[in-house]
This record gives structure tokens, C-alpha cells and sequence, in this order.
């Protein structure tokens, strides 16, 4: 089917489902975000044309037929986006295992006319869906031997299109930076740990936790550099010779320190370098034994796999069930199995059976005790991981010699979730290469008034998982104050200066660059990293704090939502921050599940104010009970909160009633969420080391002095790489006016909202249907930089 236009664009209205039918089923362990891609899932396939079913009870349903199959309609996956685990149920299955339950399988497919197939599962359930489609040829001959179906039915259903979904808490599939689940699962172990630091700090302990994975230390790792652990155990990295030893001291020398907690990580399935299992009981008993702390374990098990999904697992879903409809509708015979997966932020495809290799390929290097390989093959984002927690938990030895440079680190504008674990990183990498780390109190405010001293190693330990700003932060920008800012650069000899902050820190970068000409102060390395809830900072994707805020949101819908459930049809007006920004209201309304969501980016005006609450309204008549619209705080002078909650409440008289909420800054406050705390950690020190590079490229004749445009950066994520970009560079893409860039990737994902809310849009698919090769990946990925 040609979808493609004359400008070379592909636009969903032109792919049409008609005719086709789509079973969704998911299997093996259930993970949060499954839900959301059965959503996903189910409405896009209706939006096109297409029939939808279920199959209950994953593979098991398939093979039993009957019952467990079942039409999928619009009103069914209501209400599920929130929900955890899988409401069509999972089920591990035998029979599907030998080709008897194969051929029994395709049977029940075909008498309801379903030869696409979206499985989301583990690598067992995607593997066990390719072999069905490898065989899908052979069971027709078999079913047509046996009388069971003619020649006509096996040609009009003559191959079978895969596409899967990897819904896994392990993050253990090869191919995809990040698998439905996982983010969750991090929030479940981050809630345990932040709440044992405070009991463990009352009484002097060591906690032995350990956490899920399998045969992968993703979860372990992830979660040990989003607290800070003293410790952390993985299968893929087996601690080398003496490690009793060395674990015992640096407990020892953290308890010197008067550090009243340790805690320690374990994989479920950690292994020393001969293979053998090291357990949870193992590390308690070594703990006690050579040190006497009173040490405790607590084991997590399936409470990682509980709870709500994330607001990234729930937009990473939504995004993934859209994208497998699309690729079901352009599969065709020649076509392989594929997988959705996630690269940085783009959502692409990848063979299914590579991903597979390349998995087992894993676990094949760890049983021949190539751990190094078996890290690499993890991909670049695991090994980013490991390499940044050694760096950060180990203090290097006093006799390092020091590079003789000081940097100065400072918070500027608003104050956002992560701020701190950003700070603590940088400081600790500024250390490790030798630097003199300074810290600035309450940003340029803090720089004009000299507020500036040394920040040691152990000055940020603990800072990890706090929120807000324990620098202090100030909106205050440097331009009218340049001459006092040189002078206490030249009190502390100031080599380089790192700020972390939203707009206001983009526009004090741009000052300080342009002050260059008159004070050669100046003249030094400067580097910013975006931290703002608004995520409104040009040349990065993502900021520090955005994913808290998103969280925050999406936590607050639900309990809202909640709140109207014994109540019949109720509208709910919710105001977000974020300035111009229309970033949170947007990716906010699809993690929540919202009806529309009004920003400054997309004009609108009475008219479709007026079409919204008629199409709502529409719905409110039928089975639906609870409606969601979000503003963005600066969508529009003259459409206000109050003004759109009494339009929505006059026209809604008689089929439903209205609340308002103005969320407030409650969106910047709390503990930041594991994505934030290690995308902070990781930028950061990638900051930090780049920094280091500046400074020696740029030291002549007994000083620093860098003017080139390249040594006043923004370090950004564009797309799927870190990347540094010259300020003045990025002028062009500033609208300085409303603080917002001229242009915004999560724009593109605003029709999927409304689609998954029952409107009808326009929804370019243009990024959709090219094959990528998970070698060809790897290879590129780590000559580039890493991903969150």
C-alpha cells in the first residue's frame, strides 16, 4: 500500500486497516506499561479500521481459543492506563511450546480472521511468537490436511505479521534502551531505599537490599547510582579478586567519615568471577562477621513489579502500542518479525530475531566468563552506567596529583528535582580528575556577592536523592553585574564555571559569552546543563526535573480521576506549569490519559473550544464517566482556568459537572524520580569530563584563556546522543520572547493524545518504517555518546 504523499511524508489517515484484524496478547511477566500498550493497541487499531482482540491469558488463551478471545472495543480499555500488571491477563504455556498447541493456536486465530499479532512479553514470549510465524505455513498445510480449514481461508490469511513489544522490569533485551517496565520498577525500589535511609541513619546500619533482574544488573545498577549505594553487586560485572577485603574497608572508612548508613545492591542474580552465586545472606554474614554492623536484609521481590506505571512507562507504551499498529499495517510476507523499541527519544523498529541473538549472546559471554564483553553487549547506556558508579562511589586516592584548576559550580533560575544529584556528580567527577571543585550559593546573586568555597568529596554525600536546590538558586542574570562577577573570578582564580538551570541559566551562558570581549575573565570554559520542570531549554530534548514534574502531574490526575469514582460523569479542568512551555499539559495529558490539552505552541480558539466540549460531551452520553482537560499555565491570555472550566460547565449542563485544579508548584517540589536523578548523575559528569578537555586544550603560557564560541556550551540530548552546542549557535533556535525553542520534538507526539482520545487527526508517520539492525546500532552508538 502506497501511504507515502507527493513531499515524501506518510500520514496515518492514509493507511487503512480495513479488512484486517489484530490480536494483542501479553505473556510471560507482567510489567507496568503493559496496560497502556494494550491502549494503545486497541484504539489506534479501531482508529484505523482495523478489528482488535484479545487474547486472555497470553499464549494459553491462543492455544484454548473460545472465550479467550474476544473483540476488543473502544470503551474496554477505559480507565486501564493507570492500572498495573496486565488486565488480559499472562500465563506461561507448555503446550504452546510443542506444534500441536502451534497448529491448535493458528486454528482459533484464523476462525476470527487474525493473522497480525502484537505480543508484548519477555524474550521467551517474543522468540516463541517468531517460531509460531516460522511456522504459520506449515500448520496451514497441516489444518487444510486435517479438514479443519480450506484453501480459500489459508490464502486469504496466508503469513503472519509479528510485531512485539518488550514488556520486561528487567531491561534485559538487547535492541532497546529501555522495556516497559523498567522505569516503574526503578520508582519501586528508589521509594524502598529513600525510606530506609531514614530509619538505617536513626540507628547506624547496613542494609543488604536486594532487587530483581534475573541473569541482567540493569535494575541493581540503575538503582545504586539513583541512591548513592556503598556497594552494588551484578552478574554482568563480578566483583574481581579481594573484594571482601575491599567492600569491608570502604564500609569502614564511610562509617569513619560518620556516615550512619551503608547500603549495599544486590542482583538476584549476582555471581563472583568463577560463576558462582553470591547471595544476599552471603554479603550479611561477611558484613557481620568482619565488621560486627548491625546489618539487615531486605529482599524485594514482586513489589518491583507492582504499583502504577510511571509516566514514562506510560507515554513509552502508548508510543510503542501506536507505533506496532503502524508497522502491522505496512508488514508485508517479506517483512521479519520485528520489535518497537526505544533509541534516546525516537521510537524505531528492530529485527526480532536479532534482538534475540543478540540477548543470548549475553548471557553466553557471562557463562564463558567474558564479563567485559557481556557489558558491552548490554549496550551503551548499561556500560555509561557502570562506568559513572565506579567513578562516583569510589574517592580516589589522596595522592593523585591535582590538575591545578578550580571550577565553580552554581545553580541558576528555579529550582528543579535532580539539581542535587547533578551538583554531586560533577563535584565528584571534578575531584577524580584533580580539580578544585568550588560551589556558589544562590547562583549569580551568590557569584556577585562572593558567596563562593571549596566543596569536598564527602560535602555532597546523601545529596543524591533530595530535592529542590541545596546550592541555592537565584534568577538573577549576570549582565548588569559583570564587573563584580569578573573580580570574584579573579579572588578564587576561577579556571571554569558549570551551571545547571532552565532558561535563565541559557540566557546568564549567553551574557557571560558575550561579556568576553571586555573582561578577559571571562575567557575560560563554561558549560550548562538544562534543569527545569518547564523543559523549555533550547538545544536539549530533555531537562533535569521534567520526568519529577511529569510524575507529580500524572500521579495527581489519577487521584483525581479517583476521587469522581463513586460519582457519575465528571470533567476535571487541571492548570500545569511551565510558562510557554507546553511540554508538561502535553506529555502529561497522554500519560494521563487526558481528553485534550490546551498550549501556547498550537493556537485554538471558541471554535474549538466549543467542537472539544461538544465532542466530550458526546462521549459522557455513552459508558464514560470521568473527562480530562489540561491548560498550560500561558496557553492563552484571554482563555483562562476559570474561563475554560465555565464554558465546559455551561455547555455540559445536564450530562456532566466541571472541577478545576491549578497544580502549582507542587509540579517542582519532591524526591526526584530515578530518571532524573541518572540523567542528571550521567550529563553531569559528561560536562565535568568534557570541562577537563577545555582546560588542558586551552592552557597557555601559565593561564587559561578560551574565547572561541566552542568553549561556551549547552550539553543537550538531541535525539538519541549527548551533544555540546556553542550558545551563539543556538540563538537561531531561540524564541527569547516566550523562553521556548522555535522548535519542539514532543510536538509531534500531541496527535497521538487525541487519537487515543477518540478525535480524528492528521498524524505523520514520516519517522515510522525503517528497519534498523541492533549490530549496526551498537557499533555506532558507542563511537557517539550515551543515552539516559
Amino acid at each position: 500500500m502506497d501511504t507515502v504523499c507527493e513531499d515524501g511524508k506518510k500520514f496515518l489517515e492514509n493507511l487503512s486497516g480495513s479488512g484486517k484484524a489484530i490480536g494483542v496478547l501479553t505473556s510471560g511477566g507482567d510489567a507496568q506499561g503493559m496496560n497502556a500498550a494494550v491502549r494503545a493497541v486497541v484504539r489506534m487499531g479501531i482508529y484505523v479500521g482495523t478489528k482488535v482482540y484479545f487474547i486472555h491469558e497470553g499464549y494459553q488463551g491462543m492455544v484454548d481459543g473460545g472465550k479467550h478471545i474476544v473483540e476488543a472495543k473502544w470503551q474496554d480499555v477505559s480507565s486501564i492506563l493507570q492500572v498495573g500488571g496486565t488486565v488480559i491477563g499472562s500465563a506461561r504455556c507448555k503446550d504452546f511450546r510443542t506444534r500441536e498447541g502451534r497448529k491448535q493456536a493458528a486454528h482459533n486465530l484464523i476462525k476470527h480472521g487474525i493473522s497480525n499479532l502484537c505480543v508484548i512479553g519477555g524474550d521467551g514470549s517474543l522468540t516463541g511468537a517468531n517460531l509460531f510465524r516460522e511456522d504459520w505455513k506449515g500448520l496451514l498445510e497441516e489444518l487444510i490436511e486435517e479438514g479443519k480449514i480450506d484453501k480459500g481461508v489459508a490464502h486469504t490469511y496466508s503469513h503472519l505479521n509479528i510485531v512485539g513489544m518488550v514488556g520486561s522490569i528487567d531491561n534485559d533485551f538487547c535492541g532497546t534502551d529501555m522495556t516497559i517496565g523498567t522505569d516503574s520498577a526503578l520508582h519501586r525500589i528508589i521509594e524502598v531505599v529513600d525510606a530506609i535511609m531514614t530509619t538505617a541513619q536513626s540507628h547506624q546500619r547496613t542494609f543488604v537490599l536486594e532487587v530483581m533482574g534475573r541473569h541482567c544488573g540493569y535494575l541493581a545498577l540503575v538503582s545504586a547510582l539513583a541512591s548513592g549505594a556503598d556497594w552494588v553487586f551484578i552478574p554482568e560485572s563480578p566483583p574481581g579478586e579481594g573484594w571482601e577485603d575491599q567492600m569491608c574497608q570502604k564500609l569502614t572508612e564511610n562509617r569513619a567519615r560518620m556516615k550512619r548508613l551503608n547500603i549495599i545492591i544486590i542482583s538476584e542474580g549476582a555471581i563472583d568471577c568463577d560463576n558462582k552465586p553470591i547471595t544476599s545472606d552471603m554479603i550479611k554474614d561477611l558484613v557481620v562477621k568482619r565488621l560486627g554492623f548491625d546489618t539487615r536484609v531486605t529482599i524485594l521481590g514482586h513489589v518491583q513489579r507492582g504499583g502504577t506505571p510511571s509516566a514514562f512507562d506510560r507515554i513509552l507504551a502508548s508510543r510503542m502500542g501506536v507505533e506496532a499498529v503502524v508497522a502491522l499495517l505496512e508488514a508485508s510476507e517479506e517483512t521479519p518479525a520485528c520489535v518497537v523499541s526505544l533509541s534516546g527519544n525516537q521510537a524505531i523498529r528492530v529485527p526480532l530475531l536479532e534482538c534475540v541473538q543478540m540477548t543470548q549472546e549475553v548471557q553466553k559471554a557471562m557463562d564463558e566468563r567474558k564479563f567485559a564483553e557481556a557489558v558491552k553487549l548490554r549496550g551503551r547506556s548499561f556500560e555509561n552506567n557502570l562506568n559513572t558508579y565506579k567513578s562516583l562511589s569510589h574517592k580516589p586516592k589522596e595522592e593523585q596529583p591535582p590538575s591545578n584548576f578550580n571550577v565553580a559550580i552554581l545553580n541558576v533560575g528555579a529550582p528543579a528535582a535532580g539539581m542535587n544529584a547533578a551538583v554531586r556528580s560533577a563535584v565528584r567527577t571534578g575531584i577524580a580528575q584533580g580539580h578544585k571543585m568550588f560551589a556558589v550559593t544562590d547562583g549569580f546573586d551568590g557569584f556577585i556577592k562572593g558567596q563562593i568555597k571549596e566543596i569536598k568529596w564527602a560535602d555532597v554525600g546523601g545529596w543524591i536523592g533530595q530535592g529542590g536546590s541545596l546550592l541555592g538558586t537565584k534568577r538573577t542574570l549576570p549582565a548588569k553585574n559583570a564587573e563584580a562577577i569578573a573580580e570574584q573570578i579573579r579572588l578564587h582564580d576561577i579556571n571554569a564555571i558549570l551551571m545547571i538551570g532552565g532558561f535563565e541559566a541559557y540566557l546568564g551562558l549567553l551574557e557571560l559569552s558575550d561579556a568576553r570581549a571586555k573582561y578577559d575573565e571571562f575567557c575560560i570554559p563554561m558549560v550548562m546543563v538544562p534543569a527545569t520542570v518547564s523543559n523549555n531549554v533550547p538545544g536539549s530534548d530533555f531537562s533535569i526535573g521534567a520526568d519529577t514534574a511529569l510524575n507529580a502531574i500524572t500521579d495527581t490526575c489519577d487521584r483525581i480521576k479517583q476521587s469522581a469514582s463513586g460519582t457519575k460523569r465528571r470533567v476535571f479542568i487541571i492548570e500545569t506549569m511551565g510558562g510557554y512551555c507546553g511540554y508538561l499539559a502535553s506529555m502529561s495529558g497522554l500519560s494521563a490519559g487526558a481528553d485534550v490539552s490546551y498550549i501556547y505552541e498550537e493556537k485554538f480558539d471558541i471554535r474549538e473550544l466549543q467542537s472539544n466540549v461538544e465532542h466530550l460531551t458526546g462521549k459522557m452520553k455513552t459508558t464514560v464517566q470521568r473527562g480530562l482537560v489540561l491548560r498550560n499555565e500561558n496557553c492563552s491570555e484571554n482563555y483562562t482556568t476559570d474561563f475554560i472550566y465555565q464554558l465546559y460547565s455551561e455547555e455540559g449542563k445536564g450530562v456532566f459537572d466541571c472541577r478545576k485544579n491549578v497544580l502549582g508548584h507542587m509540579q517542582q517540589g519532591g524526591s526526584p524520580s530515578p530518571f532524573d536523578r541518572n540523567f542528571g548523575t550521567k550529563i553531569s559528569a559528561k560536562a565535568m569530563q568534557w570541562i577537563s578537555k577545555k582546560l588542558t586544550e586551552t592552557y597557555r603560557q601559565g593561564r587559561v584563556f578560551a574565547n572561541s564560541p566552542d568553549t561556551a556550551c549547552l550539553l543537550g540530548m538531541r535525539r538519541r546522543t549527548l551533544v555540546f552546542q556553542p550558545v551563539e549557535e543556538l540563538k537561531k533556535e531561540s524564541d527569547f520572547q516566550h523562553r521556548i525553542p522555535k522548535e519542539q520534538w514532543w510536538l509531534k507526539l500531541r496527535p497521538l493524545m487525541k487519537i487515543l482520545a477518540k478525535y480524528k487527526i492528521s498524524y505523520d508517520v514520516s519517522d515510522a518504517g525503517q528497519m534498523e539492525h541492533v549490530d549496526r546500532r551498537l557499533v555506532r552508538d558507542f563511537q557517539n555518546s550515551i543515552t539516559i
